[in-house]
């Protein structure tokens, strides 16, 4: 306590305007996905590509935010939060519009991936940075208020995509992007204070693959870690599932589809107003079961729906069960493991959004094994997430257990 009292003297604390700030870096990753998602057939016809081609941005971009966290979060935990912060969305900026000018597809796949590490900047320094600042209640109902900026951009980022599709090409959407950036360079430029004082930074001969490993070794961090991980990978799985699913074997139009995924999203953002609720007066760790349980029963139920074609409206209650689960979980979880190792924030950040997103990609390609054309499949690979998940709760160390093998 005396350790992050003495941070906050150092840099002020949140402040009026800090959380906003915080929150605006948190929508990189969803808002460089779903916002030109609308514009991907153009694209493939502007640029004469096949389908794989044009998605095959898409990946580079999620491959980019994977990578970038491995790399910002070591270094931010070296030089501080704000000069990789300004430089990384400096960088964001100028491949969104290199984005915008490429000529040819190998262009625009390598200008993603630059854009997705540079993104991660964002991603990997609002979770470090609130962890700099903050304990306890305080940093669960943080967590929670990202789960609902992020799940707000999920929501807003495919609308906001459709919108501007309609009187501007994919070059557009991505010079957007660039505005979006330069935004939020210049807010961080002048309401953004370092957050990691010089006596918490971590010495050169800290190598990073020495924090990896005691990370790796720390059981009290990677229970956590998994948890968050495998409650993703049942809503990647989904959300990557649902379009073949919905539109294919329910027959739903483009439009309906959109209305499904947007409830999930909802559900993201009222699962973290309760947990940030519930987080400000209980501890992280009694969300847990609840939200498991929920998603645990959300996947079973989708599993029986899918072998007995109850109907569309049970499955996407049932569905909507596990991402409520999910909202419900995954904030207290991320304050439960960035808590153990403040010394290495930036580093730990890194590995949580590394492996939720190493596991959405493991999950991802499982569900489409039936075709798209049943339920069962879907809800077999969200069963074994949740399972896994609460497999991992129950591995999470107790207070007085020994955690670490550092």
């Amino acid at each position: 306590m005396t350790q992050r009292s003495t941070a906050d003297r150092a840099v002020g604390g949140l402040g009026p305007w800090l959380p906003i700030v915080l929150g605006m870096l948190t929508i990189f990753g969803p808002i460089s996905v779903d916002i030109y998602l609308p514009s991907l057939p153009a694209l493939r016809d502007d640029l004469a590509v096949t389908p794989a081609l044009a998605q095959l941005t898409l990946t580079a971009c999620l491959v980019g935010l994977a990578l970038g966290q491995l790399l910002v979060g070591p270094l931010s935990d070296r030089f501080g939060r704000r000069r990789p912060l300004l430089v990384g969305l400096g960088v964001y900026v100028v491949a969104a519009v290199l984005c915008s000018v490429s000529i040819s597809i190998e262009m625009l796949i390598v200008a993603r991936v630059v854009q997705g590490v540079a993104g991660a900047t964002g991603m990997v320094i609002a979770q470090a940075s609130g962890r700099d600042r903050l304990d306890g209640p305080r940093l669960t109902r943080y967590y929670a208020n990202i789960a609902v900026v992020v799940g707000s951009a999920a929501l807003v980022g495919p609308l906001l995509g459709g919108q501007l599709a309609a009187f501007m090409d994919w070059r557009g959407i991505f010079l957007v992007l660039a505005g979006i950036g330069t935004a939020i360079w210049l807010a961080c430029l002048t309401g953004f204070s370092e957050s990691l004082p010089h006596d918490r930074r971590r010495a050169g001969e800290s190598s990073i693959l020495h924090d990896m490993r005691s990370l790796a070794r720390d059981r009290a961090f990677v229970t956590p870690v998994l948890v968050i991980g495998l409650l993703n990978g049942a809503v990647i799985g989904y959300v990557s599932g649902a379009s073949f699913l919905l539109q294919g074997a329910y027959g739903l139009t483009p439009q309906q589809y959109s209305y499904v995924i947007a409830a999930g999203a909802v559900t993201f953002v009222l699962g973290g107003i309760v947990a940030g609720q519930v987080g400000a007066r209980r501890s992280p760790r009694a969300l847990l079961p609840v939200g498991i349980g929920l998603a645990i029963a959300g996947a079973t139920a989708t599993l029986v729906i899918g072998v007995l074609d109850v109907g569309l409206a049970a499955l996407i209650a049932a569905i909507l069960a596990v991402t409520s689960g999910t909202a419900l979980t995954v904030p207290s979880a991320t304050t439960i493991a960035l808590a153990r190792r403040p010394d290495i924030a930036g580093s730990a950040a890194a590995v949580v959004g590394v492996t939720r997103y190493a596991l959405g990609a493991a999950a991802a390609p499982l569900v489409g094994l039936g075709g798209g054309l049943s339920a069962v499949p879907l809800a077999i690979v969200m069963l074994v997430c949740t399972l896994g998940a609460l497999g991992a709760w129950l591995a999470i160390p107790r207070a007085g257990e020994g955690a670490s093998g550092d």
